[in-house]
């Protein structure tokens, strides 16, 4: 019975076993491998429904060289080995400042790490090891970023995944739609308040034409966004 660590050509067998349903003994006998080695590697790197080989393989490197600063995110693909992730790593924090200036830190930071991640969804115990906190941080951040319908959940073998889909972006250019509507609305109530003719007034109807403006070009983009990638009914 061969020994030694697993190889890549090992966990890719070993996600295509998972994907056709096979018992972890039956993988382990295909791989003329020790049952429990299979059980290990797959407990170890994301379970029976979250096991990818090349995420897998990258995972384990970390854990040999023991890096104290990982990339945020790992990679899923069989290119992973192509990335510098010392590159992928600088991209990342590059991102995340830029989030940060609207968002909240650690909301900017899983955000990121969803995005940067090849299977676009990630378990608590993923992002707890990536970004190294609490999962009641992972929590608030994912809950905010639900408020803004960026990210979803969903229940696999009682563990929560979050993920993002390729219409994040649409629902989030659909929040500030409905966001610059509101502040158009809100400013005009106030030039009947402050008197149709006063120079206060005359500033709040500007400023309720720019926003009305912003509104409507942002719901034409969303449209437009709508018919060029889903097709008229979806």
């Amino acid at each position: 019975m061969p020994g030694g660590r697993l190889t890549y050509e090992d966990r890719r067998k070993i996600a295509e076993g998972l994907a056709e349903g096979l018992a972890y003994a039956e993988i382990a006998r295909r791989l003329e491998r020790p049952r429990s080695t299979i059980g290990r590697e797959i407990a170890r790197n994301g379970g029976p429904h979250g096991y990818h080989a090349a995420r897998a393989q990258q995972a384990t490197g970390w854990r040999a060289r023991r890096r104290p600063n990982p990339p945020l995110s790992t990679p899923a693909t069989a290119h992973a080995d192509e990335r510098d992730p010392l590159a992928v790593r600088e991209y990342e924090q590059k991102l995340t400042g830029l989030m940060s200036g609207g968002w909240p830190p650690m909301a900017a930071r899983v955000m990121v790490c969803l995005l940067t991640s090849d299977s676009g969804n990630l378990t608590v115990a993923d992002l707890t090891e990536r970004l190294r906190v609490s999962p009641a941080s992972i929590s608030k951040a994912v809950g905010a970023l639900e408020q803004l319908g960026l990210v979803k959940r969903e229940r696999d073998n009682r563990r929560e995944r979050y993920l993002i889909d390729d219409e994040v972006w649409y629902r989030a250019w659909l929040v500030g739609t409905r966001s610059m509507a509101l502040w158009a609305d809100t400013i005009r109530e106030g030039v009947d308040v402050l008197g149709a003719q006063t120079p206060a007034s005359t500033r709040l109807k500007t400023a309720s034409r720019f926003f009305d403006l912003l509104s409507r070009d942002m719901a034409q983009a969303a449209e437009h966004y709508r018919q060029t990638f889903s097709g008229p009914g979806d």
